[in-house]
């Protein structure tokens, strides 16, 4: 029999030993679990605006074609504060914001976007949160350059119920928002939610999932909630686009003005030498009459 000091002794070493194994393993394994997760970000961004990727080539197509990432203040401006918005959580950004309004803290959050271009079309990225039914919900909502107009989506979750609210994960689900807008004809942001039937001639709705109601009403919520922070950065955004489109607009008015300005010259200018080439055929030609009723004479 061993004595309960010995039992003692080795059970201690005995745990010891395992945690340093454990330790080990999980400081071992770590910078491949974080580069998994790196790597399934950037898959849901690709995907968001419409880019196939796999895990052995997203990194790749990330450099390839998200041409900018950004951090915007809940005011709509860019901001650069140090840090990479890929490695900037909108979960801890909103908790921020929460503090700031509740005044228990000072600090400024700062919300992540990326921005894609394929073939000269550029799409805005932005991460959703929330919660489902039974957990949390996240994903990417990719809109057009208008920012308004949704290019695509992607969706996840932590356990909602197989065949039902899980269903958000589905790229059938997911085909459903593209086109839709989340602003109405008179700039009022009002999302995009699900809702049961009719939806197809309604710009701001998706066809709800059956039996997923709950899930269904945390999407709707999470991506409301999550745009809004962005509505700021979008109006500013849109007032650019717009006056660029009125000076684009301005410019080729004025462009066609001066063409029909340089075409009335032209006309005018032609017309003016016909009249000239006329006035000297016509003095030739009674010079040449004077002379011949000169030689008339003569004779």
């Amino acid at each position: 029999m061993f004595s309960n000091r010995y039992i003692f002794i080795y059970t201690t070493i005995f745990v010891v030993v395992i945690a340093a194994i454990l330790s080990a393993t999980a400081m071992f394994l770590q910078p491949f679990q974080e580069r998994n997760i790196r790597i399934a970000k950037a898959q849901d961004i690709l995907t968001s605006a419409g880019i196939e990727s796999t895990r052995a080539n997203a990194e790749e197509l990330f450099s390839r074609y998200i041409v900018d990432q950004r951090l915007v203040d809940r005011h709509g401006a860019i901001v650069n504060d140090g840090r990479n918005p890929f490695d900037v959580e909108l979960r801890d950004e909103i908790r921020k914001l929460q503090d700031l309004e509740r005044g228990r803290s000072t600090v400024e959050p700062a919300f992540p976007l990326f921005i894609s271009e394929i073939r000269g079309q550029r799409s805005y990225i932005i991460p959703v949160i929330g919660r489902g039914l039974w957990g949390p919900l996240w994903g990417y909502v990719a809109l057009q350059d208008d920012l308004n107009t949704i290019a695509g989506v992607v969706f996840d979750h932590a356990g909602e119920t197989p065949g039902l609210g899980s269903q958000i994960a589905d790229s059938w689900f997911h085909q459903q928002f593209i086109g839709k807008r989340i602003f109405d004809d008179n700039e009022n942001f009002v999302s995009v939610r699900l809702m049961r039937g009719g939806t197809e001639n309604n710009p701001h709705g998706v066809d709800a999932l059956s039996g997923g109601t709950i899930t269904g009403d945390g999407l709707s919520e999470t991506i409301e909630t999550s745009l809004e922070l962005y509505v700021p950065f979008f109006r500013n955004q849109r007032r650019v686009v717009i006056e660029a489109e009125q000076r684009r607009v301005e410019e080729l008015r004025l462009q066609e003005e001066q063409r029909v300005q340089d075409s009335i010259a032209h006309v005018q200018a032609q017309a003016q030498a016909e009249q000239r080439a006329r006035e000297l055929r016509w003095r030739q030609q009674q010079q040449a009459a004077q002379e011949a009723a000169a030689t008339s004479e003569e004779n």
